[in-house]
């Protein structure tokens, strides 16, 4: 992997909270001029396949979150391989020399337009993986005219724009030749027909807008705001086109017994003043149901106790982060006179060795977040 200790936002010269727009035009820019063709560097070539590579990260809202979120690492876990562009890659690195119109764009393809979804599920699910459907719009052939657009039974004539072509096309020339740039004909937007009477059910557009309900695999380990990719379920492309992708973004709701950081998770256990004293048996929650505490005699406020393996799954890894367990004690508020006369007793009789500690408080807080 030539890119493998380089940093993305460094190759494409973006900082690393850089819009997607930003994005773009920084490979663009780069494209033109590092490409093999063009660029007469004797590195060219090698830095032409570091910044496509960073591109096809960085402008993915999902491989982008991993390498954010874990570096290289992350990437190589989740299964991405650098180099399989794939056609948005292309579209871009077109238009870098082209424009957006080179073959019409994506559009002008034919290719549907991505679809957003929005999913909600708890912690503990997002802990073992779950199916959940999702309902959405997206936008489906016409059955009416079977996505030709016109009115069964009217007339449909040639563009007299672009002469049933479908695209305009201008020769520019430049000091690397000469380029066709082809462009989506505005006047039948690349049909290369006039419609005499539009259907009536899709005013024309060949296809309507139906709800949909697709079945997500959403995987263990899960971050709240991750998006999952299910391509060729979006809107419905045109003639000769693909549908485009649905986006389903991942809310997990705040569960009010844990805290997640990473994929570890944080919470608390309440002891009595006794019960830290004397040492006791707790129950408390972890992601995988009750679990049985055993604390020792002595158990100080501010104390942790890890559970090993008891946290998040790694997405796309293997293993599981820890439950850390802060031991909170509870000083009672409301004392009868029998319960104040045997505390004072006890008080009267401690010394210096009754309350001898091996770690101070805040030692203990600080390894709470170790």
């Amino acid at each position: 992997m030539a890119t493998a200790e380089r940093d993305y936002y460094e190759l494409l010269g973006v900082p690393r909270d850089a819009s997607e727009a930003e994005i773009k035009k920084a490979f663009r820019r780069l494209a033109r001029e590092l490409h093999p063709d063009v660029s007469d560097a004797p590195d060219a070539e090698e830095r032409f396949r570091e910044v496509v590579e960073a591109y096809e990260v960085l402008s993915k809202s999902e491989t982008r979150e991993l390498y954010d979120r874990y570096g290289h690492a992350g990437l190589r876990s989740g299964g991405f391989q650098p180099g399989s562009v794939d056609f948005g890659s292309l579209s871009d690195l077109f238009a870098a020399f082209f424009g957006d119109d080179l073959l019409g764009g994506r559009a002008g393809r034919g290719r549907g337009a991505d679809v957003g979804a929005l999913v909600e599920i708890e912690l503990v699910d997002a802990a073992r993986g779950v199916k959940r459907e999702v309902l959405f719009g997206a936008s489906v052939v016409c059955s009416h005219c079977d996505g030709d657009g016109a009115e069964p039974g009217s007339a449909v004539t040639t563009c007299p724009t672009c002469g049933g072509a479908g695209r305009l096309q201008q020769i520019s020339r430049t000091v690397f030749g000469e380029f066709v740039r082809t462009q989506t004909c505005p006047t039948c937007s690349g049909t290369g027909r006039r419609i005499e009477q539009r259907c009536t059910v899709c005013q024309g557009a060949g296809h309507v807008v139906e709800e949909r309900t697709l079945e997500v695999d959403i995987p263990a380990g899960i971050h709240d705001g991750q998006r999952i990719r299910i391509p060729g379920e979006g809107h419905t492309g045109g003639p000769g086109g693909h549908a485009g992708d649905v986006y389903v973004q991942v809310h997990v709701k705040p569960d009010p017994r844990f805290v997640r950081e990473g994929d570890d998770v944080f919470s608390t256990v309440d002891l009595t003043m006794t019960q830290a004293a004397l040492g006791a048996t707790v129950t408390i929650p972890t992601l995988d149901g009750e679990h049985e505490l055993e604390l020792p005699a002595g158990t100080q406020p501010g104390e942790v106790v890890v559970l090993r393996g008891r946290g998040m799954p790694v997405l796309q890894g293997f293993g599981r982060g820890d439950q850390r367990v802060l031991v909170n004690v509870v000083v009672p508020h409301n004392l009868t006179d029998e319960q104040r006369r045997l505390l004072e007793d006890f008080a009267a009789g401690a010394d210096e060795k009754t309350y001898t500690r091996d770690e101070s408080i805040f030692g203990k807080i600080k390894s709470a977040f170790r």
